[in-house]
């Protein structure tokens, strides 16, 4: 499994397996911010000893980019009463709905059907953030400017981004994807991503670095061509529901004119035409 990689100045990134899904650690003078836990609280204990190859700061903060599993199931990792206080962890206000609305009975299907890995999951306690952020918020990690930015919806109504303006890098999460086409999954808005990924595309200088919730790290002509991609997406559901094309026949209508894989619309055309209801 390969380390942690230094992206930008004192903002690291470690890519985990499965899903290829980023961790992104940034130093500040008075400890570490964790972005994002992984998928189980093995996981999550996993990366709290891969943290120890970056030195002895604590682990001061917790950021949530959004409330999918793969993100925030590793959350108790670093809450144990065991361990102490802990650090606060930080999302977006809605994560804690989504978590109960979508997470929380997902998982319990899981363990009804015997979900690898099934002992891992077992294990899970749904954890949601300490300290919860509307629109923006900034940490001060020593040294340093973290801002937390809600931009839209999109990926989720709750995605949360972060910039640190001293390195010229943004950590996205999955507003932005490079090792796979975005996905749309239940609580997605996909008539909005656009808009919110050319809200972050105009705060984008030339230089800026932009770390995905899953691959390498991109940049600004990067995330404007995904952002157009998307576009093309709810421009597609649009004129097919202004068509009358029933939503279990959109994608077959489609036809090449996705710019994404089928597999990657997932939910795509139901959640668009419910929302166009």
């Amino acid at each position: 499994m390969p380390g942690w990689t230094e992206v930008a100045d004192g903002v690291l990134q470690r890519r985990y397996q499965p899903w290829d899904v980023n961790v992104c650690v940034v130093r500040g003078d008075e400890g570490l911010l964790v972005v994002d836990t992984r998928a189980t609280p093995r996981q999550g204990g996993q990366l709290r000893e891969d943290l120890r190859e970056l030195g002895d700061r604590p682990v001061r903060w917790v950021v949530n980019t959004h409330a999918h599993f793969d993100h925030t199931f590793g959350n108790q990792a670093f809450t144990r009463p065991e361990q102490g206080a802990g650090p606060d962890v930080y999302g977006h206000a809605l994560v804690p709905e989504h978590l109960e609305r979508y997470e929380r009975p997902m998982l319990a299907q899981w363990l009804v059907d015997g979900e690898e890995p099934a002992d891992e999951l077992a294990e899970v306690v749904i954890t949601p953030p300490t300290v919860l952020v509307t629109d923006r918020h900034v940490l001060d990690v020593g040294g340093r400017a973290v801002e937390l930015v809600h931009l839209g919806r999109g990926h989720t109504d709750n995605d949360l981004l972060l910039h640190v303006p001293s390195a010229s890098v943004w950590l996205v999460g999955d507003v932005v994807e490079e090792s796979g086409p975005p996905m749309y999954g239940t609580g997605s808005f996909p008539l909005e991503w656009p808009a919110t990924a050319r809200a972050l595309v105009q705060q984008l200088a030339p230089d800026d670095v932009v770390v995905p919730g899953h691959g390498r790290p991109v940049d600004a002509h990067f995330a404007e061509a995904q952002a157009a991609e998307l576009q093309q997406v709810a421009d597609l559901l649009l004129d097919l529901h202004a068509a009358g094309v029933p939503v279990q026949a959109a994608y077959d209508e489609g036809g090449d004119r996705w710019p994404f894989p089928l597999e990657a619309l997932g939910t795509a055309a139901e959640e668009a035409y419910a929302h166009m209801a």
